[in-house]
């Protein structure tokens, strides 16, 4: 878990709010698709909404962002988070691109080969065997 400080805090829930905890690797399917709805209603009435990958979407990555607030904070709501502005929207958004271009270990705290999975076999024969099959 993270803390996110924002130079201009935002009222949620009838408080002023100057730090945000959040967890990038806490966000599930659920919270994706949503943020990507979400980013397409935010979007598209703007002649924007298609970005064509996911690693060039910058206002997914901003509701990524917010989805990672969320997913430790479940009492604030995407509406509270749209309030942030000025640096802070900013700050929101490399959270949201983090989730997206961060290798799975590092999002772990893994790193090196000792625990990657097993190669599996490959299950087609070899050329010399599958000659011999057929004569």
């Amino acid at each position: 878990m993270d803390k996110l400080t924002l130079t201009t805090p935002v009222f949620i829930n009838g408080k002023k709010v100057k730090e945000l905890l959040y967890d990038a690797s806490a966000i599930t399917v659920g919270m994706f698709a949503e943020a990507e709805a979400r980013k397409l209603r935010a979007t598209s009435a703007k002649g924007g909404g298609f970005a064509g990958a996911c690693e060039m979407d910058y206002s997914l990555h901003l509701y990524l962002g917010m989805m990672a607030v969320i997913a430790v904070n479940p009492e604030i709501d995407v509406t509270d988070l749209e309030r942030v502005s000025g640096p802070d929207v900013m700050q929101l958004m490399r959270i949201g691109r983090n989730f997206i271009t961060q290798r799975p270990e590092e999002l772990s705290g893994e790193s090196g080969l000792e625990n990657s999975p097993e190669t599996i076999p490959a299950l087609s024969t070899s050329p010399s065997e599958s000659s011999e099959k057929k004569s």
